[in-house]
């Protein structure tokens, strides 16, 4: 037993120091001069802690006003796209209706559809409605990105909610609005916390469709616009590095927020009785 233990600690630390290494990795790049980045130390800690790098960041490029605007995207998004997929997939789980195995399906497609097939027919799309290059062009492609995923979540959490508490809810005089509005959605709390994890993240990360439908620095996204300080001719790495350590900070930052809420949606439905 004793061996069992060390070698299953073995193994937990080293999945540990994997999962760890690229975070540490990114923020030693980030105080890094390039001659250190290629070549003189690509994994030791740096020799002049360049914090620089940071000052000139935030100070000498637009990082403050990309990282507002991915800001903005990343929270209409998610509280958008939360709200409709909790009423969507109330009404496909818990509601008899027609044709609600075909509208799943439907939603279901936008997961086996990869965004790059659907790239250019949006582009034409966008361009002839006058949707492109604006607060809208991005957002309308965010939200309708992040239902299908969403939904298929929050569907099968529906599904191991009794029956009895919407029930015992119309019996007394309870409205479906009102049922959904009181009694559901504090019920789904942790899935909605998971799926809202899941749009912030893919919001928050996206670039082909930033880089493709915004040309103003004033609806630039983070990503693309870490992405603008590589030079033509040079490039300070070092200054990407301190962006990317920014624009990570966020997304850490969220998942410690509702680490639980995900963990109890993972485990939820898996016991009955």
């Amino acid at each position: 037993m004793k061996i069992r233990k060390k070698i299953k600690f073995l193994v937990l630390s080293l999945i540990a120091v994997s999962q760890i290494f690229p975070l540490y990795w990114l923020i030693t790049f980030s105080l890094k001069t390039n001659g250190e980045i290629f070549g003189e130390n690509i994994i030791g800690l740096p020799r002049y802690w360049r914090w620089e790098n940071y000052q000139s960041a935030l100070t000498q490029t637009k990082l403050i006003q990309y990282f507002l605007n991915s800001v903005f995207y990343s929270m209409v998004t998610v509280i958008i796209a939360g709200l409709l997929s909790a009423m969507a997939a109330y009404a496909i789980a818990r509601m008899k209706w027609k044709l609600k195995a075909l509208v799943f399906g439907v939603f279901a497609l936008g997961i086996m559809i990869p965004a790059q097939a659907a790239l250019l027919p949006l582009f034409q799309l966008l361009d002839k409605t006058g949707l492109k290059g604006g607060y809208l062009g991005l957002l309308i492609p965010y939200i309708s990105g992040a239902l299908p995923m969403s939904i298929m979540i929050l569907t099968g959490f529906y599904k191991s909610i009794p029956m009895e508490i919407e029930e015992a809810a119309c019996i007394d005089g309870c409205g479906i609005i009102r049922c959904f509005a009181t009694i559901i959605l504090p019920i789904i709390k942790p899935a909605l916390a998971t799926a809202s994890v899941f749009t912030f993240l893919g919001t928050w990360n996206e670039l082909m469709l930033a880089n493709t439908f915004v040309d103003s620095d004033r609806y630039r996204t983070l990503p693309v616009g870490i992405m603008s300080f590589a030079g033509q001719y040079s490039t300070d790495w070092g200054l990407i590095g301190a962006g990317m350590v920014i624009a990570t900070l966020p997304t850490i930052v969220i998942y410690f927020m509702l680490s639980n809420q995900i963990q109890d949606s993972l485990v939820a439905g898996a016991v009955k009785g």
